[in-house]
């Protein structure tokens, strides 16, 4: 979780020991959706820290809809919100449509909430266009002097996104993700050196690396980390960042057997000839 300002912080702090009551007790007389997006428009407005009047809109129309909210910034939208009632939980359906919503806008990042709780999903643009969550919480389960729970908060504040933190949590959260470290425990450096300190165990037995592969394949790892769509992805990625590197270091190192270049200051050795003429003239 990134470090979050001490001013920002102080102000989340603040605001969520604020809110927490409001959301309590909307979820107590179990407030109707119109309700719920007034209350999340002072959240995102007195907690998130966007401009209520410059900032934060109801006007985005898309295919003849509206969504309930976007959160725009220099005229860019950040993100758009979709709100259901407090009460209601939250389904995939109104994920699906969210993300379409965004999806048509070429958005990237979609909120889907029903007050208290906050999902926050990045949307890829594949063919279909699908939802990434990226981080979920819940406004009353937050302690306001964590600064675990505060720095949730800040990933979607208006300074968050100004340091660019919800991308760069969720970038962090992909290299991280079971995917993308199957793949590299599969990958061909990986495999080299597990193999490498298997021999050391048993020097007498011969190890192949497409034993290690099998092995880690069929009774170390979880079959979805390998066969999931997303598997695939990271399959890809850790392929490319490994071509990528074995060419570096292939044009890093000098071609076999050959000289290395002088210094561009060092003396040049006298032609053969003039040495020659020299050693003549001496004598």
């Amino acid at each position: 979780m990134p470090t979050t300002p001490t001013r920002v912080g102080n102000r989340l702090s603040s605001g969520l020991k604020t809110f927490q009551p409001v959301l309590e007790a909307a979820r107590s007389r179990d407030v109707n959706e119109s309700d719920t997006v007034i209350i999340v428009t002072d959240l995102l407005s007195d907690l998130f820290g966007y401009d209520k009047y410059a900032e934060l809109t109801s006007e985005v129309s898309i295919r003849g809809t509206y969504c309930d909210l976007a959160a725009k910034v220099d005229n860019e939208i950040q993100f758009l919100v979709e709100v259901k009632a407090i009460g209601s939980e939250l389904k995939e359906g109104h994920t699906r449509q969210a993300v379409d919503y965004a999806a048509n806008q070429g958005v990237d990042w979609v909120v889907l909430t029903n007050g208290a709780i906050w999902k926050v999903y990045r949307v890829l643009f594949n063919k279909p266009v699908e939802p990434d969550l990226v981080i979920e919480f819940d406004l009353l389960e937050l302690d306001p002097k964590l600064p675990e729970d505060i720095g949730k908060v800040y990933l979607l504040s208006k300074e968050g996104f100004h340091k660019s933190a919800l991308a760069e949590y969720d970038a962090q959260r992909q290299a991280l993700n079971r995917f993308c470290v199957a793949a590299l425990v599969i990958s061909d450096p990986v495999v080299a050196v597990i193999r490498r300190e298997l021999r050391r165990l048993s020097p007498e037995v011969r190890i192949a690396p497409e034993q290690v592969r099998d092995v880690m394949e069929r009774e170390v790892l979880k079959r979805d980390v390998l066969e999931d769509e997303r598997a695939a992805d990271a399959k890809r990625r850790v392929a490319k960042v490994i071509a990528k590197a074995t060419k570096q270091r292939a044009e890093a190192e000098p071609a076999a057997g050959a000289a290395p270049a002088p210094p561009a200051n060092a003396a040049q050795p006298a032609p053969l000839a003039a040495t020659a003429a020299t050693t003549s003239t001496q004598s």
